[in-house]
């Protein structure tokens, strides 16, 4: 048995559609849950194998290895991953910044673009992004991800009239995409099973493949949990990348070399550990 995860935000759609159309394996179980989630199961050894944080790879590197040639990825804007902001990125520094609790990736990731880039350091807190405040707890800015910052960057009566798409950013500065997730599988479930990760690995390659060649009926589909326009969900969806090729691996090695810097990776993330 192979416990497999797979991360629940439209953003899988064009891998996990087939899988469910066409991958009939009781001994394949698949856990839907947000990345932070199936980072813990994954760390717990509660899942084998799955589509996790790249931070979480960065944190444990000795228990994972990176399937090679899958991710969830962009490069340039990505579209569901956004500080939404009151004021300017200039003039948050001390200033309550709210986070998602869902991706500890977009965590870092947006605090190496404001710490790294634009010199500031905000008071930061985690929690839900739809969650009832009062006018005295209101954050100067949100980070939020998946289906919510779909949902926000298309509300019409937003108050965050600054939007920083955190995938864009990076690579306007870097000139390097943005993988924010990896499938990742447990060494010491390799130990034993390398030939059954294999068959899993290929099989995922697979649905990834057919669901780029069928995106806008996926997209279709997809469109209707959010809910979106197709249209719209289907240019989201173009601009996802699912490969690991060399310009991802570049940028994951960037990433995690900032995560090290501000002592938030271990050092033991590079280099990269990929299997094939």
């Amino acid at each position: 048995m192979i416990r497999l995860g797979m991360v629940n935000y439209i953003n899988t759609a064009p891998i996990y559609e087939i899988w469910k159309e066409q991958v009939h394996r009781p001994d394949w179980p698949v856990t839907e849950a947000p990345p932070a989630r199936l980072n813990q199961l994954l760390a717990a050894g509660d899942l084998d194998l799955g589509f996790v944080s790249c931070y979480e790879y960065a944190a444990r590197p000795e228990q994972y290895r990176i399937l090679a040639d899958l991710s969830i990825s962009a490069t340039g804007p990505v579209g569901s991953v956004f500080m939404f902001s009151s004021v300017s990125p200039e003039e948050l520094d001390g200033k309550l910044v709210l986070m998602t609790g869902q991706s500890d990736t977009s965590v870092w990731l947006l605090r190496i673009i404001l710490e790294d880039f634009f010199k500031v350091k905000p008071q930061y807190i985690r929690g839900e992004i739809f969650a009832p405040r009062t006018p005295e707890d209101e954050p100067a800015a949100v980070l939020a991800i998946g289906d919510e910052a779909l949902r926000l960057a298309t509300a019409k009566d937003s108050p965050y009239p600054v939007q920083i798409d955190l995938a864009e950013f990076w690579h306007q500065q870097t000139g390097l995409p943005f993988v924010f997730s990896v499938c990742a599988v447990r060494e010491d479930f390799l130990a034993g099973a390398k030939k059954a990760a294999q068959e899993l690995h290929q099989t995922l390659l697979s649905c990834r493949d057919q669901g780029q060649k069928r995106l806008p009926k996926i997209a279709e589909q997809a469109a209707r949990r959010i809910p979106m326009d197709p249209t719209a969900c289907l240019h989201y969806l173009q601009a996802m990348e699912y490969d690991l090729g060399p310009a991802k691996r570049e940028a994951l090695k960037e990433f995690f070399s900032r995560l090290i810097g501000h002592g938030a990776a271990s050092e033991k993330a590079l280099p990269l550990k990929i299997f094939q």
